[in-house]
């Protein structure tokens, strides 16, 4: 064991945590599943550069109109 080891310390949060997992050990597939449904996606990369391709420049002040 080094000297300069700390010991092991781990906030109220990390507890309150690893107890929450404790009591409900399903709760990491569930968030998992959460992600997927959100996050997780496949992306069309065609699709996205013709979607980039398609925008029109903005305005430099969208509420102007033409006064022509």
């Amino acid at each position: 064991m080094s000297i300069f080891r700390r010991p092991d310390y781990q906030s109220e949060t990390t507890q309150f945590l690893n107890e929450l997992k404790k009591q409900n050990p399903a709760l990491e597939s569930q968030q998992l599943a959460g992600r997927a449904l959100l996050w997780d996606k496949n992306v069309n990369y065609e699709v996205a550069a013709d979607t980039a391709q398609a925008q029109v420049a903005q305005k430099p002040y969208v509420y102007q109109t033409n006064a022509s």
